[in-house]
């Protein structure tokens, strides 16, 4: 081969390694970009992920789990009121089972339908404790704190309500929201009673609330820690 002939086929290969040099640096930059991206997806699913917990777990089912371990709280103090206030066998009247009561379990498989169910036992109780309270103000004073607990047991629990209605939405956006029942939900207050049947009624209906009330924190704690994560379940001493 002549000396041109080999000048020419070294041009060649330095050509030829310089475009396999160009190639590879392209695939190296292509493939670093392909990287670059799959990470962006990772992060920004993670991010939706994320925000999509973050908004169920927001400041409506926590506040409410609060409120309903406030009002459980509350209406173990009610209740010692009321043993106080009713003078002899204070502790029998209150031992004594009674049909008609609102049941205090939850029922419903799915959140929608536990929630729903918590709302219409809140709904349940109203008129039970207007009864109580219309009772209670002809067997005590006008200044009686019995009185005073009873008005507040009873606004704490339609407020409950409310924050039942407000978590339900935030879990369930495209839902009709929870709406009050102008009739009590379906419950039947008793016939006319005398004053020992008032005083056993009173007390198996606050009895039976704060059982309601003890398994709706429950419940809502439970919500929490699914809708929360693991993290919930280290905080759940503080809440």
């Amino acid at each position: 081969m002549t000396k041109s002939g080999h000048m020419a086929c070294g041009v060649q290969e330095r050509m030829n390694g310089h475009v396999k040099s160009m190639h590879f640096q392209l695939c190296t930059k292509t493939a670093a970009t392909l990287l670059s991206l799959l990470l962006m997806m990772v992060v920004d699913s993670t991010k939706t992920v994320a925000a999509s917990r973050t908004q169920e777990c927001g400041n409506p089912l926590l506040q409410t789990l609060k409120l309903a371990r406030l009002v459980q709280r509350e209406s173990a103090d009610v209740i010692k009121t009321y043993k106080a206030s009713q003078g002899d066998m204070s502790e029998l009247i209150c031992k004594v089972s009674l049909n008609g009561i609102p049941d205090p379990n939850i029922s419903g498989l799915e959140p929608s339908e536990q929630l729903s169910s918590i709302h219409s036992r809140l709904q349940e109780f109203s008129p039970h404790f207007k009864r109580v309270y219309d009772q209670q103000t002809d067997l005590q004073l006008p200044d009686s704190l019995l009185l005073e607990q009873l008005k507040l047991i009873r606004t704490r629990s339609q407020y409950l309500d409310t924050q039942i209605n407000s978590v339900y939405q935030n879990l369930f956006p495209n839902s009709p929201p929870l709406l009050p029942d102008p009739t009590g939900g379906a419950t039947s207050l008793p016939p006319p009673q005398n004053v020992f049947q008032q005083k056993v009624y009173g007390c198996v209906v606050l009895k039976t609330y704060k059982e309601l009330l003890s398994n709706v924190s429950k419940y809502l704690r439970t919500l929490k820690i699914q809708k929360c994560g693991i993290n919930a379940r280290r905080r759940n001493i503080f809440f």
